[in-house]
């Protein structure tokens, strides 16, 4: 009797790699993971630190409060408005996007295809494996996004949703989620949007699915990004009222809580933007400062439209063997494009997530190493 096979985690497979980048002097600058490593504000910490959240309970749908800070957010920053009751909490992010096909399952049974973008995050696929679930990926156009009119019509009958992501993980393009929800209507698919990372939208403003309207639409929005608490695991998703209504039951019945001190936490999170305005900046600069010392190697990484990776064309294509000269030469871990789905095999991955001293690291052995 077989039953399901878990493929290697994707970032297990870097052991090799990152144990050569180590050996350097100074240690690893692994920018293979999207961590944030820079510090969440001090309101956050105290909030953290008074919730006086520890001993009960927390409701699993979010408490008042951090659902309606979140509706605060949307309204300022999306110029959007959404019932505070079309709002629920998530325990980060990932896990809801793992979860997700496997709860909507349950609310249409006859449905088992899950759309996701051919390049992205592992955990789209993954989550449709976990359901049970036919995983299809949706080809990209020119500019990177998403092509819904390669989507075959008769996986578009079968489709039980589609995962949208914006500013794309890894490629940081930008999706036209008015069309993506308007083809969900049409076709009688939920449209999940993954938003993330729309605080770090270089192109123009943040933008939401939203926008369109909440009917067959959820947003997914996470703290970890945006104010650097990946570690505190709080998120939220808003949109259409009877889906988060069903969901949230389930997820309910199931145990999903995010903890209340971490609640406490998104609540002086979602009401503070000047921290948000600083690490953009940080951003920004440390993505200019590490395409420069891409083209130092040859290699030439456009600025993304969003997000806060790179993405560049591996030399001849051969992603592992630029990870490879990366950790040998500069003690630098990347992750190999065959991570975010076959079709980015021959790009790279580089999450500019270290602070400031990493890239003066990097600079100083491009130095010692130059004309190797």
């Amino acid at each position: 009797m077989s039953g399901f096979v878990l493929p290697p985690y994707p970032y297990d497979r870097l052991d090799p790699l990152k144990a050569i980048a180590a050996a350097h002097d100074g240690g690893i600058v692994d920018l293979s993971v999207g961590t944030p490593t820079d510090p969440p504000p001090q309101a956050v910490l105290d909030a953290i630190a008074a919730s006086d959240a520890e001993r009960g309970y927390p409701p699993s749908v979010g408490t008042p409060s951090l659902r309606a800070a979140a509706q605060r957010w949307l309204r300022r920053r999306f110029g959007v408005e959404v019932d505070a009751g079309a709002i629920a909490a998530t325990i980060g992010s990932k896990e809801f996007v793992a979860g997700l096909p496997h709860w909507l399952r349950l609310r249409a049974p006859a449905r088992a295809t899950v759309l996701y973008p051919a390049v992205s995050y592992p955990s789209y696929a993954m989550g449709a494996a976990l359901a049970g679930c036919r995983a299809v990926p949706v080809t990209a156009a020119a500019d990177g996004t998403i092509d819904l009119s390669a989507v075959d019509p008769a996986d578009a009958r079968r489709a039980l949703c589609l995962w949208v992501n914006t500013p794309s993980n890894p490629g940081g393009g930008l999706d036209d989620l008015d069309a993506a929800a308007a083809w969900g209507r049409a076709n009688e698919v939920v449209v999940a949007s993954d938003e993330c990372y729309a605080e770090f939208t270089w192109d123009g403003p943040p933008r939401t699915i939203l926008s369109s309207g909440t009917e067959g639409v959820l947003a997914l929005h996470s703290l970890s990004k945006r104010s650097n608490l990946a570690g505190v695991r709080v998120g939220v998703y808003a949109g259409d009222a009877d889906i988060v209504r069903f969901v949230s039951e389930v997820r309910k019945h199931a145990g999903f809580m995010c903890p209340g001190p971490s609640q406490a936490a998104a609540v002086a999170a979602f009401d503070d933007q000047a921290h948000v305005d600083v690490q953009r900046d940080r951003y920004l600069g440390r993505l200019r400062r590490m395409r420069d010392l891409l083209a130092e190697v040859g290699v030439d990484a456009d600025l993304p439209s969003g997000g806060f990776y790179l993405f560049p064309e591996a030399p001849d294509g051969d992603a592992w063997a630029f990870a490879e000269l990366l950790a040998r030469r500069l003690g630098v871990l990347v992750s190999p494009g065959d991570f975010y789905g076959e079709a980015g095999a021959s790009r790279v991955r580089v999450a500019v997530v270290r602070p400031d001293e990493a890239y003066d690291l990097v600079e100083e052995r491009l130095g010692q190493t130059a004309g190797e």
